[in-house]
């Protein structure tokens, strides 16, 4: 786990390369380096957290041959491919993952992708053609940023490492800021700021240095999976065959020479995590719980149980107030873009508790996703049913009059937000209803009424809309929706994010590829049944754990937001969102105030989340130089 970067340019700079890496000491504190291939007028720079071969002859960037390497992340199965690449003539000097991928990149070009099972951004500067080769993980576990403006192109794992370099603009797009406030973070290949890029998960890119060109191709895709047929297979031998690929799974993210540790919630993905992880181990694992103070919300007790019964060394801290007045502010620095997700905080204070004792954590995120965990998953089907009787009697005046209607009710209450939402799916063509309800519409979006009334700039049309007639149900395409859109610009983020402002490489057992290619072909009664979300995946946990044990509402990972910020937290809606601080570029600003107001008054019913939305965007904006 590290930070990379590097620029490609007339005449490159090694000193200012060099200050890119240190906005990133964070993410590699262990050593930073800087390299200069003048001949490619390119600069290479790397920030390191040593997991795998802690010997300083493992720092980067690395060279073989014509090829030198900025790698960030792990690639788990390296020795098997270190194996075969020996077998093929290649000759190693160090123990590390990143010599594996360098030579696996010399071996078998692009293809090399196929084989690494793992999390990882990296660039391969082929001296020889003068090119540069940028490749990001599947899932997007690892984030990678590029920007290119003339003749000077850019990447690194974070926007931050860019403003040292002084052809770098920082302008906000107006389209990204739309964007974030109608999911609550900056989407892949978005980025806050205009000319630069995400590149996408699962995907590869070369920089021609020559003419600088770029060259961008897809080497797995998650869509594809639901899109296949569905495996013929019976639902014990599935279990059986899944807790196989879940062990695997799991067991490659303890590979490091460093102390590893697991994130413990009371939930479902991380009992089994852990599990299955402390079944056959004789040392006791490392466990770590973030709780509150307000019951409605604490998990911590669950976990305490499910720890003490799987004999784990447990350690659980209790997030106050106080905690949160603390590391909100740093919010805008370590997420370098406007993000909304407010179980940041807790995130980044489990972070803090597991760092004293580990430089790995293991998170169990990607289960919702890949296994129909969410409980919007349910409220899925109510949608479709009320869309089928609408469509019965569809004409074109209905969805105006349904809006109209909707209008005549009180502003942001409940028939009001969820009629003008049934107004929007009558106005979508049929074959993309179950995508954007899928989104979140009334569930979990940030209303169009309410960004209307608050934002100058332009509603955004969604980019992650499906064709639900290539898919086999509803829920698959829910599920892969957030697999795509949620899952690697919220989830991962904030764990990259959180993990990384304290030096703790976070890992992610169940976006291991070979389980979601598993699960997406497995017939969805095996994943959704009556009701019943995880249903595979829970029967292996009971195997582990009893039923009666896991078997108790969920509560996810969040903060009592609304109330603190109506009280103790007051404060920062006051300094933030005021006539002076709001710029009228962006907003009404008049009726960003009065919402506010009826914030604070309890008056603003279901979208309270917009105020959190609005705090952290200007909370970021403040902090831009």
């Amino acid at each position: 786990m590290c930070g990379i970067c590097g620029v490609i340019g007339n005449q490159p700079s090694k000193e200012i390369v060099l200050q890119m890496v240190q906005t990133m000491i964070h993410r590699g504190p262990d050593n930073q380096s800087v390299r200069v291939y003048a001949d490619n007028h390119c600069v290479l720079g790397h920030a390191r957290l040593s997991i795998i071969d802690l010997s300083e002859t493992a720092n980067q960037p690395m060279e073989s041959g014509k090829y030198a390497i900025v790698f960030n992340g792990e690639v788990y199965n390296y020795k098997e491919i270190r194996a075969e690449l020996s077998r093929l003539g290649h000759e190693f000097e160090l123990q590390s993952d990143t010599e594996v991928v360098l030579h696996a990149y010399q071996e078998w070009g692009v293809n090399c992708l196929n084989r690494f099972i793992g999390m990882f951004a990296f660039a391969i500067l082929d001296r020889k053609e003068n090119k540069i080769f940028l490749a990001r993980d599947r899932a997007g576990v690892k984030p990678l940023y590029y920007y290119q403006n003339g003749q000077t192109f850019m990447f690194a794992s974070e926007t931050k490492a860019f403003s040292p370099h002084p052809d770098y603009t920082r302008v906000i797009s107006n389209e990204s800021v739309a964007l974030y406030f109608k999911y609550g973070y900056v989407p892949a290949p978005y980025s806050i700021f205009r000319d630069t890029h995400q590149l996408l998960p699962g995907h590869w890119m070369v920089y021609d240095i020559n003419t600088q060109q770029l060259k961008t191709g897809k080497y797995w895709d998650v869509l594809s999976l639901y899109q296949q047929p569905l495996l013929d297979i019976g639902y014990d031998e599935a279990k059986k065959e899944l807790e196989k690929i879940l062990k695997s799974a799991f067991e490659y993210r303890m590979v490091a020479d460093v102390p590893v540790g697991v994130f413990l919630s009371g939930g479902y993905d991380s009992a089994l995590l852990t599990a299955l992880l402390q079944k056959d181990r004789s040392e006791k694992l490392k466990t770590f719980t973030i709780g509150f103070e307000d019951e409605k919300w604490n998990e911590a007790p669950a976990a305490k149980f499910l720890a003490d019964y799987l004999h784990t060394d447990h350690t659980e801290y209790i997030c106050t107030q106080e905690d949160c007045k603390r590391i909100i502010p740093e919010i805008p620095h370590f997420y370098d873009e406007p993000f909304a997700d407010n179980s940041a905080v807790p995130t980044i204070l489990v972070s803090r508790l597991a760092r004293k004792d580990v430089k790995v954590a293991l998170s169990a995120d990607g289960g919702d996703e890949t296994f129909c965990g969410y409980n919007r998953y349910t409220g899925l089907y109510g949608v479709l049913k009320v869309l089928r009787m609408m469509d019965s009697v569809r004409s074109p005046f209905l969805s105006k009059t349904v809006g109209a209607l909707s209008r005549m009710a009180p502003a942001y209450s409940f028939y009001r937000e969820k009629g003008e939402y049934l107004a929007r799916l009558l106005d979508t063509p049929q074959e993309q209803r179950i995508a954007l309800t899928a989104e979140g519409g009334a569930f979990s979006t940030l209303m169009q009424s309410v960004y209307s009334q608050i934002c100058i700039i332009p509603y955004p049309d969604s980019p992650f809309l499906l064709d639900q007639t290539l898919y086999h149900d509803p829920l698959s395409v829910a599920m892969a929706m957030d697999y795509i859109n949620y899952m690697p610009n919220d989830i991962l983020v904030k764990v990259d994010r959180a993990t990384m402002s304290v030096s703790l490489e976070g890992r992610d057992p169940l976006l291991d590829h070979r389980i979601v290619e598993f699960a997406a072909r497995l017939p969805i009664a095996y994943k959704f049944k009556d009701g019943q979300k995880k249903r595979i995946y829970k029967d292996i946990l009971y195997q582990y754990v009893p039923r009666e044990m896991m078997e108790r509402p969920k509560t996810g990972f969040m903060m009592p937001v609304d109330r603190w910020l109506q009280t103790d937290l007051k404060y920062l809606l006051e300094d933030y969102l005021n006539d002076k601080t709001l710029s009228s570029e962006f907003f009404h600003v008049a009726n960003v105030l009065k919402i506010k107001d009826l914030f604070c008054q309890n008056k603003l019913g279901h979208e309270t989340k917009v105020i959190w939305r609005l705090l952290m965007f200007q909370m970021w904006l403040s902090n831009q130089p």
